[in-house]
């Protein structure tokens, strides 16, 4: 019998600590999972990694875990952010890294259940948390994805 995971993901930009953390206790989010690539930036507001997992820890007692499997290279951010590219090309480029990572036999279902995908992406429209996400859905069949 196959159980249903439930996924989330979210975007810390254009939200306030308030309205960010409120968002992860009322859907009842036990893992915040990091796919960033760059987690200390001084934009990162109040997601910079240190203090970031400090804040969820002692706030909504949610943990925090950082993958960097699930975070673009810098290669193909750059393309895309500093060099103009467009998004079917990014999208192309990031499963295929998905792909050859293999990401759904690094990690168990378990790992995704209950838990919230990061980034910094205000929606999922166009963002990478997105793909992830759609591609474990692919993978492993069982999966319900709410984006916060």
């Amino acid at each position: 019998m196959t159980y249903q995971i439930n996924i989330y993901t979210i975007g810390f930009t254009k939200k306030s600590a308030q309205q960010f953390f409120e968002t992860l206790t009322k859907n009842g989010i036990k893992r915040v999972i990091d796919a960033r690539l760059n987690n200390n930036s001084q934009l990162a507001g109040f997601t910079k990694k240190a203090d970031f997992e400090y804040f969820l820890n002692k706030i909504t007692n949610i943990e925090y875990v950082h993958l960097l499997e699930l975070a673009p290279t810098q290669e193909i951010l750059d393309t895309y952010k500093k060099n103009g590219g467009d998004w079917q090309t990014y999208e192309r480029q990031f499963l295929s890294l998905m792909q050859q990572r293999a990401i759904e036999k690094q990690f168990s279902p378990d790992t995704f259940d209950s838990g919230c995908v990061l980034c910094s992406e205000p929606t999922a429209k166009n963002c990478h948390r997105r793909l992830i996400v759609e591609y474990l859905q692919q993978k492993w069949n069982n999966i319900n994805i709410q984006h916060l």
